[in-house]
């Protein structure tokens, strides 16, 4: 098929990838403008640009599909069907139009559920037991389109990285499955119950709160995994925790437990396994403890 590749971010470079693997006539890949980055802000082009160049495809970064000329030049690759995984860009009704058999999107969540912009953080926060990724078929409203298959894969206690890094893959492999035989794989419509609308993440939610139940915050930590970073102050500087497990000792929200970094919460208590001073490195608690003294009894956040 005569595919136009959409994707930005890590998560849209293994369906790319897959595509080109099934011999699939890639005749474009759009991605978003490159953006500065590192300490010299330089402008560094997203995953997905870097590994089309890499792999000889033409690519194209437009701020906005928005304009005729644009649009113009999306139409005149004359796809059979674009693929879109994380683009980033609203895509106008006459790119939707464009493609002989549509836009088909890889979305990372069991539809309609977690419509939006963070499906695999908002997942992991609410607690789902289960999540995945759906294929379907893009129209004008928010992940509202008809579904054409599905994996389903479970949450269990990974992090928004680990379930990110799987569901690219699943999803990767689920689309190539379906462009293999497009009508096999006939649009359902979403039903109407059980829609939910995945906010993007707002840096401020990753504060951590400790008056939450301790279950709560694991969460927040894992969902917030690699980025932003689950965090909280102490002694005037900011702390990430990368990961930890809850235990059942109480105490006052906030309040150090004891003297290895058991901290008190809503509802039990947490204790971190992985934690990162600011400008430093991630390490063990004891690592942290032998240079820095956080003793029981005191309060973060304060």
């Amino acid at each position: 098929m005569r595919i136009v590749y959409m994707g930005t971010p890590d998560f849209a470079v293994p369906g790319l990838e897959k595509l080109v693997a099934a011999g699939h006539d890639i005749v474009a890949v759009y991605s978003q403008p490159p953006r500065p980055a590192g300490r010299g802000k330089a402008l560094r082009p997203s995953p997905v640009q870097a590994r089309a160049e890499a792999l000889g495809l033409p690519v194209h970064v437009p701020v906005s599909l928005k304009d005729a000329d644009a649009q113009a030049g999306f139409v005149s690759h004359d796809a059979d069907v674009a693929v879109v995984a994380a683009y980033g860009l609203i895509l106008p009704r006459a790119v939707l139009d464009a493609p002989k058999r549509g836009c088909l999107n890889i979305h990372a969540s069991l539809l309609p559920r977690w419509r939006g912009a963070a499906p695999i953080q908002r997942a992991i926060l609410a607690g789902d037991h289960v999540t995945g990724v759906t294929i379907m078929d893009m129209e004008a409203g928010l992940d509202t389109g008809p579904m054409r298959a599905k994996h389903v894969t479970p949450v269990e206690y990974k992090t928004a990285g680990e379930l990110t890094t799987e569901l690219a893959e699943a999803g990767a492999v689920l689309m190539a499955q379906v462009l293999e035989d497009l009508d096999a794989f006939p649009p359902v419509p979403q039903p109407d119950e059980g829609v939910t609308y995945a906010a993007k993440i707002d840096k401020a939610e990753a504060k951590i709160d400790f008056t939450a139940d301790a279950h709560a915050v694991e969460r927040q930590i894992r969902a917030f995994n690699p980025a932003p970073g689950a965090f909280f102050s102490y002694g005037g500087e900011r702390f990430r925790i990368h990961a930890a497990h809850v235990e059942t000792r109480s105490g006052a929200a906030g309040e150090l437990l004891d003297d290895s970094l058991l901290i008190g919460c809503g509802k039990g208590s947490i204790r971190p396994t992985l934690i990162q001073r600011a400008g430093k490195s991630a390490m063990l608690p004891g690592e942290l403890l032998r240079g820095f003294d956080m003793a029981a009894g005191t309060r973060v956040d304060d």
